[in-house]
């Protein structure tokens, strides 16, 4: 008869870290392009601008099941980036607030894989390096 063990729990980290660092890409893309295009600053516009990127990135944490880890590139990554660039795009002109310009939907992938991706990469070669 062997002697009972005891549960293995495994190390977490929390989630909220990486949903925040994804939330303040899409903001920030939000805010400049607000400002660069010297639309109306005010909160709620920002606000109703974002919405459709903020849905893109709901929708593609749940596809991506993020939570289980949400600093990897793939799939939480790649799935967030890509469900935020094409669900926001779709988004825009059912929500009134903007068309899908070629020169728009570039730098939108651009910006947004560069900031969502780019914050992973950084963190998973800090964690290399400990």
């Amino acid at each position: 008869m062997s002697a009972p063990t005891a549960p293995v729990v495994p190390v977490t980290r929390p989630v909220w870290p990486a949903a925040v660092g994804d939330l303040v890409c899409v903001v920030v893309f939000t805010v400049v392009g607000t400002i660069s295009h010297a639309t109306s600053g005010d909160l709620g516009h920002v606000a109703l601008v974002g919405l459709p990127f903020v849905a893109g990135l709901a929708v593609g944490w749940l596809v991506a099941r993020a939570w289980r880890a949400p600093a990897r590139l793939w799939p939480a990554g790649v799935v967030a980036w890509c469900a935020t660039v094409v669900l926001g795009l779709a988004l825009r002109p059912v929500l009134g607030v903007g068309g899908v310009e070629v020169s728009f939907a570039v730098v939108t992938t651009v910006f947004l894989g560069v900031t969502m991706l780019g914050w992973r990469a950084v963190a998973a070669l800090v964690a290399r390096r400990r």
